[in-house]
């Protein structure tokens, strides 16, 4: 399916809703504003497999954009707002984009750009950048003549280094309404259909919110857009727009939760279907909690931007196999050893890897993408876990943010799990910094709910609830307090920046 069948069917159907605004644009406007998108690319030279880049805040006019450029046969790159200025002329000029699509409303970071592209600004005036309203309106709103379905290329937040991009080949069907896996799995696995009225509270220029809500509208559903996640305004808009779906990821809950009870109790989400998280481990408590809350509507799933694998759990299986991600749904689970080569048996712990016909590469990066395989053509994400006797994998955290402290290894993930649920933590993050004599310590980076709390005494109070539930050589050495933690719109945490900042005063110092 795609969203010009429903263009044709029902074109004064909602397919955005603006959350905190109610802004509308209904299927025959989001058909006509892709079909000018394409043309425009067209008329500027853009054919089957180039590359054309966005980097937008969340507006409904981000769909148009994206559709247009996925009938036109092109690899669209949405690039997040918060890289740094290096970081973005990396992304254009790594992905070979040809045209960049901005908001006006990032102008500072726009203007800063030195990349060669064609530039064209949404929703006001820059200097150097053409205006994108203008060009498209010049646009006939009918098909281009040689369709042919494009897709995503991808960069990672640039959480452990450089950006990189995943490039998988464009769809083998080239039709623009073809089946996808994803349209296949929403539907059946996910309960999503014509009828869902769907939340979107995360930054479309990330994988998940932009796959998931294109994917309902592949299935003619409305995706209601968070022009910016707050707690409080995701369950008004659950219960002003009677949504049925949404996406999440750990984070979100943790601070719906800490919302005051009677904040919590003002909503009704009675309406919510298949509330679906992802991105990061959630802790046990905070996921039992939002259970509690919501009913067992609570579904989540593990996969990365690389396709190469997904498992799935629902609400009933959690809670008998309380922490894990799931079964698989979409390849094959294998657990290696440190040689990526060695098959471990259950509960024994080590790299995840997919076995499926899925394929990817990192864009650019062939020692990368080499490093991600094995002999048998089984690809890793990085992550370290186990399954059980039943094959439900548990995730442990991301082996490149392990920390080997006196020669023991510890995953940062576990602690952080338990610190944040202190219900005068907002956030933390654990990293290794440096330790003469045990290698590495563990350090905990606390965001109190209130500066305030930024004491001594706080910190003894969090080593003692640390004790609680955690061995000794994952107690945090050292507790430092931030005002806010470095953390992507997406929930994702720019552990490298807090890690590095710890070994380059070390360095400094030697």
């Amino acid at each position: 399916m795609h969203p010009c069948v429903h263009a044709r069917a029902h074109p004064d159907k909602a397919a955005v809703i603006v959350a905190e605004t109610g802004e509308t644009i209904s299927y025959g406007a989001m058909e006509a504003a892709s079909n000018r998108a394409a043309q425009l690319f067209r008329a500027q030279g853009l054919q089957h497999e180039d590359v054309v880049a966005f980097m937008l805040e969340n507006t409904p006019h981000y769909y148009g954009l994206v559709w247009g450029a996925q009938r036109a046969g092109l690899r669209y790159v949405c690039i997040s707002s918060r890289l740094t200025q290096d970081e973005t002329d990396y992304i254009l000029e790594n992905s070979g984009a040809r045209m960049l699509v901005v908001s006006a409303s990032l102008g500072d970071a726009a203007l800063a750009l030195t990349a060669d592209v064609d530039r064209y600004v949404l929703g006001g005036d820059l200097p150097g950048f053409a205006c994108w309203e203008s060009a498209v309106a010049a646009m006939p709103d009918t098909p281009i003549a040689d369709e042919r379905a494009g897709t995503d290329m991808l960069y990672s937040s640039g959480t452990t280094g450089r950006p990189k991009g995943v490039r998988v080949p464009l769809p083998a069907e080239p039709a623009i309404d073809a089946p996808n896996a994803l349209v296949a799995l929403a539907s059946m696995v996910f309960g999503i259909n014509g009828q869902s009225i769907y939340l979107s509270p995360a930054p479309l220029y990330h994988a998940a919110p932009l796959r998931w809500s294109m994917t309902i509208h592949r299935l003619g559903g409305t995706v209601v857009l968070m022009k910016k996640f707050d707690p409080e305004g995701a369950l008004a808009a659950i219960e002003g727009y009677r949504c049925n779906s949404a996406q999440f990821v750990p984070t979100h809950f943790v601070r719906m939760l800490k919302l005051p009870a009677e904040v919590r109790a003002r909503y009704d989400v009675s309406s919510m279907r298949s509330a679906i998280h992802a991105a990061a481990p959630c802790p046990v408590p905070v996921k039992a909690a939002m259970i509690d809350w919501w009913g067992p509507v609570i579904l989540e799933y593990y996969a990365g931007s690389e396709g190469n694998g997904m498992t799935y759990v629902n609400s009933h299986d959690w809670l008998t196999h309380q922490g894990t991600v799931g079964r698989p749904i979409l390849g094959t689970v294998h657990i290696m050893g440190e040689d990526n080569e060695t098959e471990l048996p259950v509960r024994s712990e080590g790299t995840v890897f997919f076995e499926s016909e899925q394929t990817f590469e990192y864009h650019d990066d062939p020692e990368k993408t080499k490093s991600s395989r094995n002999s048998k053509g089984w690809s890793t994400l990085g992550d370290v876990g186990w399954v059980d006797e039943e094959g439900f994998l548990y995730l442990t955290d991301r082996k490149s943010f392990m920390i080997i402290t006196g020669g023991v290894n510890v995953y940062p993930q576990e602690i952080e799990n338990h610190l944040v649920t202190h219900p005068r933590v907002a956030d933390v993050a654990v990293v290794g910094g440096p330790h003469e004599e045990m290698g590495e310590e563990v350090i905990a980076v606390v965001q109190p709910a209130d500066m305030a709390d930024a004491t001594d005494a706080f910190r003894a109070e969090l080593i003692a609830y640390a004790r609680e539930k955690l061995s000794g050589v994952k107690i945090p050495r050292r507790i430092d307090f931030l005002e806010a933690l470095p953390r992507h719109d997406t929930g994702k945490l720019y552990k490298r920046l807090l890690r590095d900042q710890y070994w380059a005063k070390e360095k400094a110092a030697g």
